[in-house]
């Protein structure tokens, strides 16, 4: 599977122990994500789109309501660097 530059960088973060935040509509749709890194920041390199790639290619996943966070499939997908822990 070949992953793009973007989705790395969203890998990354969230293999560092990053999240993303999702706003919901009234009817449950996710209308916007939000990429927070390990330290609070936010990433704006997240947009919507990219999300539900990543989400229908089962990299990222939610559990229990929470935050979505990186699979093992995703960390298994993601290119090593030496800075992810």
């Amino acid at each position: 599977m070949d992953i793009s530059k973007p989705e790395q960088r969203v890998l990354h973060l969230l293999a560092q122990g990053g999240r993303i935040d999702v706003e919901k509509d009234d009817r449950g749709r996710i209308i916007d994500s939000t990429c927070i890194t390990r330290d609070g920041w936010h990433h704006n390199g997240c947009p919507l789109p990219l999300f539900k790639k990543l989400k229908r290619r089962r990299l990222i996943a939610s559990r229990g309501g929470g935050p979505y966070r990186i699979t093992r499939l995703g960390l298994y997908r993601v290119r090593a660097e030496p800075d992810n822990r």
